[in-house]
């Protein structure tokens, strides 16, 4: 199982970007996916999460109206699309994945740094 996230970086305030996990190794339109972030010393926390077929979508409040989670089973991808970024949005940034009882997938991250 692969979750490989790209798409991080630096970006000033207000600004955009959009972040991609590539999935493999596992049967993808099966998953619920869901974008998670954290930053040093405080616990991973949920961003926004998209259903199998993509037919309902989940996002935190403190991001909502600013992001939009999106997927393409076709490529065994998901995306996060990301809106008037602020500086507090400064974290890694985790793709998951998870289905039914099985284990939670999850890859190694990307950076996302919003400043000036």
């Amino acid at each position: 199982v692969q979750l490989v996230e790209s798409g991080g970086g630096l970006v000033q305030p207000g600004g955009s970007l959009r972040l991609s996990c590539a999935a493999s190794g596992f049967t993808f339109s099966n998953y619920y996916m869901s974008w998670y972030r954290q930053v040093p010393g405080k616990e991973r926390e949920l961003v926004a999460g998209i259903s199998s077929i993509g037919g309902t979508t989940n996002y935190a409040d403190s991001m909502k109206g600013r992001v939009t989670i999106s997927r393409d089973n076709a490529k065994n991808t998901v995306y996060l699309q990301m809106n008037s970024l602020k500086p507090e949005d400064t974290a890694m940034y985790y793709c998951s994945a998870k289905y039914s009882s099985m284990p939670r997938y999850w890859g190694q991250g990307t950076q996302v740094t919003v400043s000036s």
